[in-house]
């Protein structure tokens, strides 16, 4: 016979049991709760970051223009238009050109301070490496060279730029594995598609947007409008013409020579000391007093392009 006491030990065996089996449920519930809660918010990158990721995408985006004009150069030195410059010229101009253009992308990476992140900090470090191992040969080639041999001056420069292939792990391998580096390169301009060196904006502000935005590009699929000089770049020699180049030409305009690449996303300037590349239609190139020139419209098939004195 059980006593009052033994009845109230099992009732509370009970209790405590039922208890335990509600419990648990709820525990199992809790856990199956937080196994299916997504990650933790990233936090908005901070403005130095995005600053930091814009002028690293600019500068590589620079050095693969580079790249595909110094392979587009070389080939027209091989095999220079008629009429058009000697291979001579053509490669005088280069030689002359391509050191700069490599240098302009050496300080403006040293201008970069350390990001904070470890991968993105080495990752500038080996591009600074790979362009401290081409300029001091670059910089020693004469643009004499070309006058005596102007193919071989000229593959030998372009050997050396072709070498400045992105380091492993590149930048988008780093936004796939830092958070805080994919977050940056969302909002930096220049980390976007089809932007090229020469198109404005502040990329430390939200989405990588300035105080004041680009007037809208005309359609790069459309055709390109007629030029009032076709395609007679003669019609520059006093310094004003709006002339259509669908490849390469080699302009003179009020005394200043001018040699001009079209490329499927840049149109490149280059005179015997200086290498302008604008990112397309509207863009504006200067050499000094004497001449300016504008980007009309630009696509895959060629860029109008009008030449002026300022």
């Amino acid at each position: 016979m059980f006593t009052r006491g033994r009845v109230a030990m099992v009732a509370a065996g009970l209790v405590l049991a039922v208890g335990g089996c509600g419990g648990g449920a709820d525990g199992e519930a809790g856990a199956s709760d937080k196994g299916t809660a997504g990650p933790a918010p990233v936090r908005p990158p901070s403005k130095e970051l995005v600053r930091w990721v814009g002028g690293l995408c600019a500068s590589t985006t620079t050095i693969e223009d580079l790249r595909k004009d110094s392979a587009a150069d070389l080939r027209e030195i091989r095999n220079p238009q008629e009429p058009g410059p000697s291979a001579e010229l053509l490669a005088m101009s280069y030689l002359s050109g391509t050191p700069n253009a490599v240098e302009s992308v050496d300080r403006d990476l040293r201008e970069l301070s350390r990001s904070g992140i470890p991968a993105a900090d080495r990752l500038l470090a080996a591009w600074l490496k790979k362009l401290a191992a081409v300029l001091p040969e670059l910089v020693e080639v004469s643009p004499a060279a070309a006058m005596d041999d102007a193919e071989g001056s000229a593959a030998g420069v372009d050997k050396l730029v072709q070498s400045l292939t992105p380091p492993e792990p590149d930048l988008p391998e780093l936004t796939e594995k830092d958070p805080r580096i994919a977050a940056a390169h969302e909002r930096a301009k220049q980390c976007a598609a089809g932007w090229q060196p020469g198109q404005s904006g502040d990329p430390g502000e939200p989405g990588g947007a300035g105080k004041s935005a680009d007037p809208p590009a005309p359609d790069p699929t459309g055709p390109l409008p007629e030029a009032a000089d076709g395609k007679n770049t003669d019609a520059c020699s006093d310094g004003a013409c709006e002339v259509l180049v669908t490849s390469t030409a080699h302009i003179t305009a009020n005394g200043v020579s001018v040699h001009v690449t079209v490329a499927d996303e840049s149109v490149t300037f280059r005179t015997a000391g200086t290498v302008m590349r604008l990112g397309g239609a509207g863009g504006e190139a200067g050499f000094g007093d004497a001449l300016k020139a504008i980007v009309v419209a630009h696509n895959q098939d060629g860029a109008v392009l009008k030449f002026s004195t300022p």
